[in-house]
């Protein structure tokens, strides 16, 4: 079913990707912005624009704006609205009374509204901002509010009058755990260092290209590039949903399972994704989500697994040869998506997805060692991956990051097989010890 969506927000959309022009030069889509608002004697994009493009938006939808460029004008604008897609959300900003930000409500994480609007790092862009700086949700008096699908979240009075929101109504799990990628991925990136090219809310050219049934070639290059600037939201979600929601067998795993293994497809591949799940469960690493992993992922323990999984998912990415440029990112986003994963609105289990053992019975994770831990041993190879080849040549020894990489990971396997062997012959030890014959006393209790 296709994405009912206002018709300001169908504009905002085919802006997005425009930025400020470095420099004295002003894009001349941004002056359109201000043109379009009411605002025609602005020519600089210097000027504070994010009302302006929201402004423009709705006047070309034939919606009257505020008037105003400044962003908590829309306070008084249309009138108080649920959140719904498309709504125009007033923030605060700063903690000065007089300044704000103003744009367009798309979708929530746990922590996050996330906002498609102008002048968010200098462009049109999507970016997520904390849900304490939300003023108003203002919707235009008499418009049609169209369809909630559920990408939206319910927000509710929240504690001392701040509102706070909580997760969206339809109980659609891939609606969060989308929110949640889409925050972690961003918007429209051409990162030379980043062997996915040209990638647009994390969806690569290769992937948008296949979508649409086009070969990727020097003719067709450009052309792709632009559509994925402006890709349709519609055919966002479709792709997650048709080559990583389904294919990664999500809607047949735990709710908490299901949003980690999302994110971890997304990131690094389905194929990938499946057989690193089933190497945390243990069972069988076939590529394919059955009845094997299913079964065993239903009866596993989401914390030890999720841990299990996590440092899997952390120790390739230290693996890869852009580590030392993507690896901090890389390392966060586990982190965060992990501690989401855990969030009791996403372990409540949801129609379609089987529940796990009851959570209530799980001891608390125990801090394990700093010596045990993967994240530990990464940032020590990391630092003496940059630091060694720059004082090699000093010492008259040329020292390269992969062989620090390659004996890192011999020493670490040799540390790791000392620790279990050590613990071997402890558990052994305390076997022998119980074989000997308890010896009866006589107890005499004083009351």
């Amino acid at each position: 079913m296709p994405i009912d969506q206002p018709a300001w927000l169908v504009h905002a959309w085919a802006e997005l990707g425009q930025h400020e022009t470095p420099g004295s030069e002003t894009n001349p889509r941004i002056r359109t912005f201000f043109a379009d608002s009411g605002h025609p004697e602005i020519v600089s994009d210097e000027t504070a624009w994010c009302a302006a493009f929201v402004g423009a938006c709705l006047q070309r939808a034939g919606i009257p704006p505020s008037g105003s460029l400044l962003a908590r004008s829309y306070l008084a604008w249309g009138e108080k609205t649920e959140p719904r897609l498309g709504a125009v959300a007033v923030l605060s900003r700063e903690g000065d009374p007089t300044l704000g930000h103003v744009a367009f409500l798309i979708g929530e994480t746990p922590d996050a509204l996330l906002l498609l609007g102008g002048n968010q790092h200098d462009a049109v862009t999507v970016a997520p901002f904390p849900k304490s700086r939300l003023l108003a949700l203002r919707w235009p008096a008499g418009a049609s509010p169209g369809r909630d699908l559920g990408r939206v979240p319910q927000i509710r009075s929240g504690g001392e009058g701040q509102p706070h929101v909580s997760p969206a109504g339809t109980g659609s799990l891939f609606a969060s755990a989308l929110a949640h990628v889409l925050e972690m991925e961003g918007g429209y990136t051409n990162d030379p260092a980043d062997p996915g090219g040209p990638t647009n809310f994390g969806i690569t050219l290769g992937d948008y290209a296949r979508f649409r049934s086009q070969s990727l070639d020097a003719s067709t290059r450009a052309g792709l590039i632009a559509a994925l600037q402006h890709i349709d939201p519609t055919d966002v979600r479709t792709i997650y949903l048709d080559r990583y929601w389904t294919p990664a067998g999500c809607p047949q795993l735990p709710a908490p399972l299901a949003f980690f293994h999302f994110d971890t497809a997304v990131n690094m591949g389905t194929g990938t994704a499946i057989r690193m799940l089933q190497t945390a469960l243990g069972c069988t690493i076939d590529g394919e989500i059955g009845p094997e992993t299913l079964a065993a992922a239903s009866g596993s323990n989401p914390r030890t697994l999720l841990a299990a999984y996590a440092d899997l998912r952390r120790r390739r990415y230290r693996s890869l040869a852009t580590f030392p440029r993507f690896g901090r990112g890389w390392l966060a986003r586990v982190d965060t998506t992990l501690t989401r994963a855990l969030e009791p609105s996403t372990t409540t289990p949801t129609q379609g997805n089987p529940p796990m053992t009851d959570q209530s019975t799980y001891p608390p994770l125990v801090p394990k060692w700093w010596g045990h831990s993967l994240t530990i041993w990464g940032a020590v190879v990391a630092g003496l991956a940059a630091v060694l080849p720059a004082l090699g040549p000093a010492l008259g020894v040329e020292i390269s990051p992969q062989i620090i990489h390659t004996s890192a990971d011999q020493v670490t396997a040799i540390v790791q097989a000392a620790i279990g062997l050590a613990g071997t012959l402890a558990a052994i030890f305390g076997r022998v010890r119980a074989t000997q014959p308890l010896e009866q006393r006589s107890v005499t209790l004083k009351l």
